[in-house]
């Protein structure tokens, strides 16, 4: 009888702490569905399970929770805030003992282990699995954030992880320009844009604005960093001398009520849509004419190659690992966090149909420029690469 020297597979756990709409659960479902799976035994590891991305776990991932999420609580107002204080309780005595944490829910050791985001980096810094490989992934653009402890915590930290990835080049430049620090242990590795099934998903309703104006969408988390309330004030600006449009944001967060405020204030409820968070918010940004991105931070955000590859002509400010994406002026036009750069840029394309058009017409090939297999590739040799460090460290 033949036997076969089938090579063990690494096994691979990635912590996140809920799986709320948002870039990094996007990243990590995503990889979790494509990486090649006769290389790697994967499990994700929940603190909560809760979050409008929860139905989209691969049926073959392994899971872990540690909490329940609100949605699987009582709907009895006293009994859930009962459930909520003793699960803030628990999860406060994980983060303090993490032997306890992994004792109780998590059976097998892990070659690897992954922090997708800094809000992950001491969860998996803690670990009481000191043999595995601690790799961290950092998206966020250092150089907005006016907290330097705040900013020099995470440097600390990403320290102290075996290999660290960064999500676009800039993202990983600014902190050696700030602060002067480097990591000769990481790399860059961009985020995996679904050019495909962005394009399918746009096709699955139409959406109707029902109005002859010019309409502005954009799609990001309500957070104060992302700069709607400045888009807001540029919108009434833009009104008031005659271009008449609309803007619709589709993103729901902790801003939502302060927009709503601000929009009342300013008298643009009627052309400031605020859709909430949406599962599927691609057929909105189809029907609109143009989008833009006001933010003023960012590293490598998936929807400006998702925008660009459905062909719409795109504003965004210039920050993090945009201008790594968007050619200015070919396929997209970048402009600083600025109110009266955005209001020229806007105004530019509600009356420039040139520029538009040029605009689309250099989209043709975005595509090209998203290689997803490729991006899989270079995830999949970090992770064979800190194994064979991991067998390497227990030889010796």
């Amino acid at each position: 009888m033949k036997t076969t020297n089938q090579k063990p597979k690494i096994k691979v756990l990635f912590r996140l702490r809920s799986l709320e709409m948002g870039g990094v659960p996007r990243v990590v479902l995503d990889l979790l569905r494509n990486l090649p799976k006769d290389k790697f035994d994967f499990t994700l590891m929940l603190n909560l399970h809760q979050g409008e991305l929860v139905k989209d776990i691969p049926n073959d991932i392994k899971l872990i929770v540690v909490e329940k999420g609100k949605e699987q609580m009582s709907s009895n107002p006293l009994f859930q805030k009962i459930q909520l204080a003793w699960r803030r309780v628990k999860l406060e005595i994980y983060d303090k003992f993490p032997s306890i944490l992994y004792k109780l829910k998590v059976p097998e050791k892990y070659d690897i282990e992954v922090s997708p985001g800094y809000a992950e980096f001491d969860m998996v810094l803690n670990s009481p699995n000191k043999k595995s490989r601690k790799i961290g992934w950092f998206h966020s653009d250092v150089g907005y954030d006016k907290d330097k402890a705040r900013v020099l915590s995470r440097i600390e930290k990403m320290k102290k992880f075996d290999f660290m990835i960064f999500g676009s080049k800039q993202t990983r430049q600014v902190i050696d320009d700030l602060y002067q620090v480097t990591y000769p242990k990481s790399t860059v590795i961009y985020n995996v844009i679904k050019v495909d099934e962005v394009l399918a998903k746009a096709d699955l309703f139409e959406y109707d604005y029902k109005t002859e104006y010019p309409v502005f969408s954009s799609l990001g988390r309500l957070h104060s960093r992302k700069g709607y309330h400045t888009l807001m004030k540029v919108h009434r600006r833009l009104l008031d001398e005659g271009f008449q449009h609309k803007i619709a944001v589709i993103g729901g967060g902790n801003e939502m009520e302060n927009l709503i405020n601000q929009r009342k204030e300013l008298d643009v409820e009627d052309s400031f849509i605020l859709f909430d968070t949406q599962t599927n918010p691609y057929p909105y940004i189809k029907a609109s004419d143009f989008f833009i991105l006001p933010t003023q931070s960012e590293s490598y955000p998936l929807v400006i190659g998702e925008v660009m590859c459905m062909r719409k002509p795109i504003i965004s400010t210039n920050v993090g690992g945009i201008s790594e994406m968007i050619e200015d002026g070919v396929d997209g036009v970048l402009i600083k966090y600025d109110e009266d750069e955005m209001y020229q840029a806007m105004k530019e394309f509600m009356t420039n149909s040139d520029l538009v058009n040029k605009i689309i017409d250099g989209t043709k090939t975005a595509y090209q420029k998203f290689d997803e297999n490729e991006i899989y590739r270079q995830v999949s040799e970090v992770f064979e690469q800190q194994y064979q460090l991991k067998l390497q460290n227990e030889r010796n």
